[in-house]
This record gives C-alpha cells, structure tokens and sequence, in this order.
C-alpha cells in the first residue's frame, strides 16, 4: 500500500465538527418535532443546543467555503468536468457498477484520488449538490425558523412559514439518510476502517500499482 495525503488538517477538522453538528442537529431536530414521543431532554433546551449549534455550522461552511475558494480546490475538487460530458458520463457509470456489482465480486475500485481529484464522479455530483446547494438551504431555512420576523421578507419570498418549516424538515429528512449512507460508504476502503483512519491521519491508503 501507498500513503497518499488526501486530507490537510483544515478540512479534517472542519469534517469532525460538521459531522458532530450534524449528528446533535438531528436529534435535537427530533426532539423538537416529536417533542414528548421521544422525550430525550425539554423542548426548551432542544431548541437551544439546536440553534447554537445551527450558528456553529454556519461558521463552519464559510471556513469551508473560504479555504476552497482561497486554496484554488474548490473548482478542481467539487466541480464535475461539465465541459468533457462522455468522459464524465462514462466515468460515472463505471463508478455505478462498481458500487453495484464490483465491489462484492473484488473488482478494483476504479478511482484513484489524488489531492486534486479526490471525489469520484458520483462524489462529485453528490457533493456539489449538498455544499452548494442543501447544506445553505438548510442555514438559510434554520435562520429563518429561528427568528420569523426578522426574516420576514425571506418568509414572504418562500410563500409562508408552513413552507420554510416543510422544507427545513425535508431536508432534516434527508441529511439523516445522508449520514447513515455516508458512514457505510466510509466503511468501503480496503479494510473498514480506513477511510475513518485517514479522516484523522490526512492520510488515505491506496494499493500499489504493479
């Protein structure tokens, strides 16, 4: 096995922290909808750890986002070549087989992540899709829940607070889907634990080419 240095120590700190938030965001957002059904703690304290730790992921997207913009990784990264469509359609449904069928039967996965090229192409829908899109739909829908009449006008554009609440438990819906997903995905690497590993090493193994 090679080492190859995937992850510098500002995103795997930034990838802890979210996926922490994450993880209490979920429960208290539970809590908050279920109210006494799951009774974990008090509807008072769900909201306030919920929206402490709403503001906390705010400020963890824009070190996010700051870091990819200013590194010149966002575009190299997160961007599918748009502009080469049959490659990347190609690469893609090679990536779906592999998933598919491949990895039971012992096919080599056919990515190999480099520093600049670190998502395969279904990673890289997936996560344009999420970080450009989801996670400043979910902030945006959380600030506005958190305070209505401070975002009025946002109330107003969305068509009533029915529809920000509708969509902010959709997606409440979705990125706990996305987090049992996105651990199994992790538990893929050549042993179960490596892709964890390397989230706190930096450090991704890949096999030797013969």
């Amino acid at each position: 096995m090679k080492k190859v240095y995937l992850h510098p120590l500002p995103v795997r700190i930034w990838h802890w922290i979210n996926a922490i938030s994450f993880i209490i965001l979920i429960i208290t957002g539970a809590q908050i909808r279920f109210g006494d059904t799951l009774g974990l703690m008090s509807f008072e304290t769900a909201v306030d750890i919920h929206s402490w730790l709403g503001f906390i992921l705010l400020a963890n997207y824009f070190i996010w986002l700051f870091y990819y913009l200013f590194s010149g990784k966002l575009f190299k990264i997160y961007i599918p070549p748009f502009w080469k469509p049959v490659d990347f359609i190609k690469r893609s449904i090679k990536q779906a087989k592999y998933y598919g069928y491949g990895i039971m039967v012992g096919d080599k996965n056919p990515h190999h992540p480099t520093p600049d090229n670190k998502f395969n192409p279904m990673q890289q829908l997936s996560y344009l899709m999420i970080m450009i899109l989801l996670i400043p739909l979910q902030i945006v829908t959380g600030l506005i829940l958190w305070d209505p009449h401070l975002f009025s006008f946002l109330v107003e554009l969305a068509g009533g607070i029915q529809i920000v609440s509708l969509i902010h438990t959709a997606l409440w819906v979705f990125f706990s889907a996305f987090i049992i997903v996105h651990f199994y995905l992790a538990t893929l690497g050549h042993t179960p634990m490596a892709h964890i590993k390397a989230m706190f090493t930096g450090y991704e193994e890949e096999p030797e080419e013969h």
